[in-house]
């Protein structure tokens, strides 16, 4: 452990690169650009936005036929290729983000959320944080580097997916295809923290995350005429076991990657939170501690296996019993914990009268390994940014990202956003999307320090 804090502490001092105000311009020219296509799921917009994005990196001075869009069941996925200059023996780096977005509907927002829209100091619009704020960056510095002549050392490849939010189908399309790159730079993970006073409290680079799993349960019985009610009412029977699925708490579980973060950010918290994530990184048995995480929203995710209720159906008719009524748990299941001994929990709570099933598997999260050359070129690219004190802390991500598939094909995969709010500041999913808009420059100084220190 000694000599992985010593690695996270990593504080290395770099001038800092303060982005043009023209690659500033152009970043945010870019993101509204983005916000506009509504890349939500059956609306078919992501081919047209990748092709967009495609223009933008032909103009900067990519060849057409490195930058490839291939059609995906409605959605499209993008790889542009920038070739190293020079032989060499190091391996491909892989810029990913994901071009789709969650559902917005205009009746719920204060806003067009597929505008873009600044007020009191913020950028609205769906999907901004998550994350076409991070692809708007990587390509801004992509095209910067292109034309000012950067001669990279080993292939840069960014590689952008369709359907990350759903069925993340491309990304599992993508992944083999890159099994020689050396590590995948995930721009939907990750990233800086600011204090209530909008100082920078720490910077997390994602490590690993959670496994992602659907569970559907299931009651039939004959049904009936509502006139005659039965004992075994279906409906009721699965609240009951809706009931208790919610009201069970999985065994708090750590590894390296949790330990670390919460030591870590313990001393940047404070009071009782604070003394909680001390505790725990001490002693992960610690149940108090743990139930103290698990009340927080910002780390409620970091300490256990959650499930949660997330869609409910049943019954045919009005004035008929229920023949079948089902529901979908969600779970985000911590490192190292098999999907079916999660199944099979949530069967001995259901009871003998549901069904418990896993209709569709993801793959099981994997932890990659820190990497001092990593390590260094984050601290490089936060002291770029103005941020050389603020200290990296590897994370655990409780959503899904591409990440898991890159994982599963054994490449290192790290989420490395350029992008530094406040956590309460976070609204990815759901209403009024924001981010900061002074954080568009030093994200780009971020990403061009970070891209031209891992691919000399």
């Amino acid at each position: 452990m000694k000599s992985l804090t010593a690695g996270m502490l990593a504080m290395i001092a770099a001038p800092a690169l303060a982005a043009p105000a023209a690659d500033i311009a152009y970043a945010r020219e870019l993101l509204g650009r983005s916000v506009a296509f509504a890349t939500v799921e059956g609306r078919g917009q992501v081919p047209a936005y990748a092709a967009y994005l495609k223009g933008e990196l032909v103009k900067a001075g990519f060849a057409g036929e490195d930058v490839v869009i291939t059609p995906f069941a409605g959605t499209a996925t993008l790889v542009a290729t920038w070739r190293r200059s020079h032989p060499g023996k190091a391996k491909p780096i892989v810029l990913n983000a994901h071009m789709d977005v969650v559902e917005a509907k205009r009746e719920d927002w204060q806003r067009d959320p597929f505008t873009l829209v600044e007020d009191a100091g913020y950028l609205f619009g769906r999907g901004i944080e998550d994350n076409k704020f991070d692809i708007a960056a990587m390509v801004t510095v992509l095209a910067r580097l292109k034309r000012e002549g950067f001669r990279p050392g080993r292939d840069i490849v960014l590689a952008l997916t369709g359907d990350e939010e759903t069925a993340q189908k491309t990304t599992a399309a993508i992944a083999p295809q890159l099994r020689a790159a050396d590590m995948v730079l995930n721009g939907d993970g990750g990233g800086g923290a600011l204090g209530p006073d909008g100082r920078p409290r720490y910077y997390s680079l994602q490590t690993t995350e959670k496994t992602y799993a659907d569970y559907q349960l299931e009651v039939t019985n004959p049904g009936g005429h509502s006139s005659a009610p039965r004992a075994d009412n279906a409906i009721a029977e699965l609240a009951a076991a809706i009931s208790r699925i919610a009201g069970y708490r999985f065994p708090a579980m750590s590894n390296e990657t949790t330990r670390a973060f919460f030591a870590a950010t313990a001393k940047r918290v404070g009071g009782d939170l604070g003394a909680a994530m001390a505790a725990f990184a001490t002693d992960p048995a610690d149940g108090v501690a743990a139930d103290t995480l698990s009340a927080d929203p910002e780390h409620v995710g970091k300490v256990r296996t959650t499930c949660v209720p997330t869609m409910l159906s049943g019954g045919h008719a009005p004035n008929a019993l229920p023949q079948r009524a089902t529901a979908n748990i969600n779970c985000r299941i911590f490192p190292g914990t098999p999907a079916e001994d999660v199944r099979r929990q949530l069967q001995a709570l259901a009871g003998d009268k549901v069904s418990v099933t896993l209709p569709e598997i993801y793959p099981e999260s994997r932890v990659s390994p820190l990497r001092r050359d990593l390590l260094a070129a984050l601290a490089k690219a936060n002291a770029a940014a103005g941020r050389k004190a603020v200290e990296i802390i590897p994370s655990m991500s409780a959503g899904t990202t591409d990440s898991v598939f890159f994982r599963r094909e054994g490449i290192a995969s790290y989420g490395v956003s350029g992008l530094y709010m406040k956590p309460e500041d976070s609204f990815a999913h759901g209403l009024d999307e924001r981010v900061p808009a002074d954080a568009i420059g030093p994200a780009l100084d971020h990403y061009r320090t970070l891209i031209t220190e891992l691919a000399r």
